[in-house]
């Protein structure tokens, strides 16, 4: 077995079908195909499952892509180190991140990056948790930020932050009155609330709240898309519960929100950084993390990234119950 084998391999399963893959590759199909007879030989299990609407791979297959799509990445890594002519860190680095943390935190890393680092090239995925738990399970992931201590066992896990989730609306809403700073759980059960579906990590957090108090969460509608969900909330259809960063989904205007405490619940959530093994992790990927927890500590202690305390001992806590009226109108950046 060769790089260009699993070059090839994993060409053929995103692209669904020899013909595409060869066209890709700029190789004869029979040659191609040649080639994926020998790898399968070499490996001695079915790998591809070929069929008149193209192939997919096999239970061997996917775990092989899988492991592939890690392996090629690291020679990319490394030819980039080896083709450098200067000290600089350069390299490609796959960091995960949820809607809302992308809100508070994408714009400054990358900045700060570009700035410190400009060698190294990040790719932000922004998707719900659970999927971004899925790829970092699989390897896909040389960071993430996730809620969960247990979402990627293998993988080393430090905590980075604790949010606190808000009821937010709109400032001119007649939903609650204006003079109101915090609401109760009571209170909260009768507004009309847009929340993320059951399945969300954050739904369930909300969901736990109300049942300990004997409330039922009735939304009147469930999104999982946070710039339409806020855009929903904007429009008067009903109030949702976030973290604070989910007021810059929309536009660089955090004043137009009303962000209420809950007073009578402990509602917060927790970032945990997720990152690779010391085996695993390149010297870029290592520099991205440790860059990503000063940028934290730096939008924290600065007041830019609200809502939120930091978990580091290096750090002190920052308040985490504010209103918007004194904030500036341009957004979070370090």
């Amino acid at each position: 077995m060769d790089m260009r084998q699993l070059k090839y391999f994993v060409q053929i399963v995103e692209s669904g079908s020899l013909s595409k893959a060869s066209r890709q590759l700029f190789i004869a199909q029979p040659a191609l195909s040649q080639q994926m007879t020998r790898l399968e030989d070499e490996v001695g299990k079915p790998l591809l499952v070929r069929s008149s609407r193209g192939v997919r791979p096999t239970e061997n297959g996917e775990a092989l892509y899988h492991h592939a799509c890690f392996i090629l990445r690291q020679l990319d890594q490394a030819v980039s180190v080896a083709r450098r002519e200067h000290s600089n860190v350069s390299g490609r680095v796959n960091l995960g991140m949820a809607p809302t943390t992308v809100c508070a935190l994408g714009l400054p890393l990358i900045k700060h990056l570009n700035a410190k680092f400009p060698g190294i090239v990040l790719n932000v995925v922004e998707a719900l948790s659970g999927h971004l738990e899925h790829m970092t399970r699989l390897g896909e992931l040389d960071l993430a930020i996730l809620f969960s201590t247990t979402a990627a066992l293998d993988l080393t896990v430090e905590l980075l932050a604790e949010e606190e989730l808000f009821v937010i609306l709109p400032r001119d809403s007649q939903m609650i009155s204006p003079h109101r700073n915090d609401i109760t759980l009571h209170e909260l059960a009768k507004l009309p609330l847009i929340l993320p579906s059951p399945g969300h990590g954050l739904r369930r957090r909300i969901t736990l709240e109300f049942d300990r108090v004997n409330l039922t969460v009735d939304a009147v509608a469930e999104i999982d898309s946070l710039p339409l969900l806020m855009h929903c909330v904007a429009d008067g259809i009903g109030a949702t519960i976030k973290p604070m960063a989910a007021v810059y989904a929309l536009q660089n205007a955090p004043e137009q929100w009303r962000c209420l405490r809950i007073s009578d619940a402990e509602m917060v959530r927790r970032n945990y950084l997720y990152a690779l093994g010391p085996e695993k992790l390149s010297q870029a990927a290592a520099i991205v993390r440790d860059e990503l927890k000063h940028v934290v500590r730096t939008l924290i202690g600065s007041n830019a990234w609200q809502g939120v305390r930091s978990m580091s001992p290096l750090d002190t806590p920052a308040p985490v119950r504010v209103e918007f009226d004194d904030l500036p109108m341009q957004s979070v950046e370090t």
